[in-house]
């Protein structure tokens, strides 16, 4: 099938070198040809800090693919407080679920620092995904990795007290953004995003947090979280 989309200026595929579209797993997968049509047809787009992306209830109108910086997916409830689902960083994939199924956004997204997007359109995702196994498959298994981390958080928010939960999300957190030499988290939360995270209000975050720095599992110095215990932290945890 030939794209109709008409073509615009092609961009970069790397960005100040810090990360290539060719980086992200599901574009590693197409032909040079497919590469090249996906670069004439979409946009980067830069995005200061606490710029919002989209708002729950918004229509889609493509892709959102993290090439720099950190996003902040979340739900407003009915009470209007957030419930952070993930934060979103290079190689990830944000607006998947509400394009696919032709519904309007369901989660609402803003960027957490200084952040780099590329907006692939929907006509040409859903010709990959018609044309390319191998980017349908690799796009089957990031949902599907979503998909295991949500029935996880469900089971945990059952289950597990706050001071479980947070350990839970502060060894995540450790997992997917790493810490420095000095065991230093290399990303800067609030307490009220982390409290919302774990699913608990900021009061009771800050308590367990001060319990955790009392008992020499953290350190707190100013935003920063820097590990002292791994280990307890995960006996805490449970996993």
């Amino acid at each position: 099938m030939d794209t109709i989309v008409q073509p615009r200026k092609r961009v970069q595929p790397i960005i100040n070198g810090d990360y290539r579209l060719q980086d992200i797993p599901m574009f590693k997968k197409l032909s040079e040809d497919e590469m090249l049509r996906v670069e004439l047809n979409s946009v980067v787009k830069n995005y200061n800090k606490r710029a919002v992306i989209y708002r729950e209830g918004s229509r889609h109108s493509g892709l959102y693919f993290v090439l720099k910086g950190i996003v902040k997916v979340y739900k407003i409830g009915g009470n209007g407080k957030q419930q952070i689902l993930k934060f979103a960083q290079k190689g990830d994939v944000i607006g998947y679920r509400s394009l696919l199924t032709n519904e309007l956004a369901c989660t609402s997204a803003k960027a957490y620092e200084e952040t780099i997007l590329y907006h692939v359109p929907q006509q040409i995702v859903m010709e990959l995904f018609q044309q390319n196994w191998g980017f349908t498959h690799e796009t089957m298994k990031f949902m599907c990795k979503e998909l295991k981390e949500s029935n996880m958080f469900i089971t945990d928010i059952a289950q597990k007290s706050v001071r479980e939960r947070a350990a839970e999300m502060l060894l995540i957190l450790k997992d997917e953004f790493g810490i420095d030499s000095y065991n230093t988290l290399q990303i800067t939360i609030t307490r009220e995003d982390l409290a919302n995270m774990v699913g608990t209000v900021t009061e009771s975050l800050i308590r367990v947090m001060s319990e955790f720095r009392n008992e020499k599992l953290l350190e707190l110095p100013g935003r920063k979280i820097v590990f002292r215990d791994i280990a307890k932290l995960k006996a805490i945890a449970n996993i």
